[in-house]
């Protein structure tokens, strides 16, 4: 049995890779989003048209409104089709018969060296009182990512929670049987950029604490081999190319330690070692296949996906030491865990027939509920906050990115991007 037996990931045969971060072509990608919660849990605020949007070359308000909208806490009540000036009183009777509780006016000035301010107010509409604001000054490339900001912004004062919209995604794209690439993306699709282009498959992309740095597989040598790569400069280097199979890349919370899945000893392990490949060292054992390790948030244990019961399931350790622990239970299929940043919930893949769910478990109670429809879901990655999931299904007979909120309340799917997309990773909050 290999690790790919484990994780429903399809390879095929090439040669070749090429490094660096360049501008795609595949910059209108959008997720479109599916609510299904109840309307009256979401909480109501309106988002005006900020003043001067109509010569901005980025539509702000929209932005923020969609954000604020996938990620399931929030529905739009009430929001106007003209521009509202940013001084101006609310007119609160308005705002009130349409059911917002909240108002977000703004506006965008282009500044004499081509740069643009903008500026945003979000308005309590019970209180009838201003609650916050803020001014910030870009160049033009950094609108949408003002734009996440804002709405990380208003998430934050209203939930009492990090935003986690301004923050970037990684997943591979395939357009053919040897054109692999490695995308990085705002958290919405927008704005994707190739990393990696390879004619060999690429797979388990994990991101540094960091956010400038992604460790991945890739099968350029004729064999699974660990990557690191860091994404400003596109420098990479080998960091894992033992005998046999090489995957499964996992940070440590501080990112001083790396986990990998080795096979240089016979079965398949997971081994400790530093992100430079050096000090490698076992850390699980046995005649067992122990793959797919990821850490928890506190760095106190590692899950990870093992057929030592018979059947793959989810098990952790402590990194300080002792036994191993079964963590998954109720099916007889479970791979692919990813940890809430809450530290209190997992997420993982379960099997039943020929199909793949999405489930998450409450680790106190031990729990299971369902985040997708059963079909041919994997990957998820939790956002930085732990209130999304993103994982990768199949649409047309394609790999699709879809969000789920871990409440189950909303779903959207990324559109618009073509090839086949697969093994989505949710990074860091951009500082």
């Amino acid at each position: 049995m290999t690790h790919q037996k484990f994780t429903r990931r399809y390879f095929m045969q090439g040669t070749g890779a090429l490094a660096g971060l360049a501008v795609s072509g595949l910059a209108h990608a959008q997720f479109q989003v599916d609510i299904l919660g109840v309307g009256a849990n979401q909480f109501p605020i309106a988002v005006q048209p900020f003043e001067g949007e109509s010569e901005s070359p980025e539509n702000l308000s929209k932005i923020i409104t969609e954000d604020l909208v996938r990620s399931g806490v929030f529905r739009i009540a009430g929001a106007g089709t003209t521009a509202v000036a940013l001084d101006a009183t609310p007119d609160w009777n308005i705002l009130a018969s349409q059911g917002a509780d909240a108002d977000v006016v703004g506006q965008i000035v282009k500044t004499a060296d081509n740069r643009f301010e903008v500026k945003f107010k979000l308005y309590d509409v019970v209180k009838k009182q201003e609650t916050d604001q803020a001014s910030y000054v870009c160049p033009k490339e950094d609108l949408r990512l003002t734009a996440h900001r804002i709405a990380d912004r208003i998430y934050e004062r209203i939930t009492g929670e990090k935003g986690d919209f301004a923050t970037r995604i990684a997943f591979v794209r395939q357009d053919g049987p040897r054109s692999f690439s490695i995308m990085i993306a705002d958290s919405d699709g927008h704005d994707p950029k190739v990393a990696l282009k390879s004619r060999h498959p690429i797979m388990s992309i994990a991101w540094a604490p960091n956010g400038r740095q992604i460790a991945y597989t890739t099968f350029e040598t004729g064999k699974p081999t660990v990557w690191l790569q860091n994404l400003n400069t596109g420098k990479r280097q080998q960091v894992a190319a033992f005998k046999g199979n090489n995957s499964a890349p996992a940070f440590s919370p501080d990112g001083s330690t790396m986990a990998v899945a080795l096979s240089k000893d016979g079965g398949t392990k997971i081994y400790l070692m530093n992100p430079d490949g050096l000090n490698v060292r076992p850390f699980t054992s046995g005649d067992s296949i122990d793959t797919e390790p990821v850490f928890s948030p506190d760095g106190k244990y590692i899950y990870f996906t093992s057929d030592r019961g018979g059947n793959p399931q989810i098990y952790r350790k402590a990194l300080a030491g002792g036994n191993v622990e079964r963590v998954s239970f109720g099916n007889a299929y479970s791979v692919s865990p990813t940890v809430s940043p809450k530290n209190n919930e997992i997420a993982y893949v379960v099997r039943a027939g020929g199909n793949f769910q999405l489930v998450q478990q409450d680790l106190a109670t031990g729990n299971v509920t369902p985040l997708s429809q059963f079909g041919k879901n994997e990957s998820p990655s939790y956002s930085p906050n732990g209130n999304m999931i993103i994982f990768a299904t199949d649409e047309g007979g394609k790999g699709v990115l879809s969000t789920v909120s871990t409440d189950g309340s909303t779903r959207s799917r990324l559109s618009n991007l073509s090839g086949d997309i697969r093994e989505p990773a949710w990074g860091p909050t951009i500082k």
